[in-house]
């Protein structure tokens, strides 16, 4: 099943991908290995901001790490490689959260489904999730990836 069959069945619909806010660019390939930038959570078109263990739920959380898994799909999408990934190699997951909140691995849980969802066992990936006091633009969550893609 190819990977747009999939997000069809699960109901998904990619966002439109972000541009990037600062001098980068949104994916670099080299070699086999495909680089996503960290990604934002948009949902309803609205980014999600705030902190984990102050004003952002557990819930809300899990949400605005899911939006990020969309946001990377979407930009993996845009460059043509969505249905040439061979696997999610790592997913760094960044919490915008209080110096008492320990439930980051449980908020980036919320990406790393979804990758699992789309990609069934290409899907699983190693993983980093780490509180920070701040993300750019005051996001709750911000999530980066690197995939490897097989050749046009």
């Amino acid at each position: 099943m190819s990977i747009s069959a999939r997000l069809e069945e699960l109901g998904l619909v990619l966002p439109k991908p972000a541009a990037p806010v600062a001098s980068y660019q949104p994916l670099v390939v080299q070699g086999g290995w495909c680089f996503v930038s960290g990604q934002l959570p948009f949902v309803d078109g609205a980014l999600v901001t705030g902190k984990l263990g102050a004003d952002v739920t557990l819930e809300r959380g899990q949400q605005a790490a899911r939006a990020c898994g969309l946001m990377i799909l979407a930009q993996l999408d845009a460059a043509g490689l969505l249905e040439r990934v061979t696997q999610v190699v790592k997913l760094g997951g960044f919490v915008a959260s209080t110096p008492d909140f320990t439930d980051q691995p449980k908020v980036v849980n919320g990406a790393s489904d979804l990758m699992f969802e789309v990609f069934g066992e290409s899907g699983r990936h190693a993983r980093s999730a780490v509180g920070v006091p701040v993300l750019p633009l005051d996001a709750a969550v911000e999530v980066d990836a690197i995939l490897a893609v097989r050749d046009a």
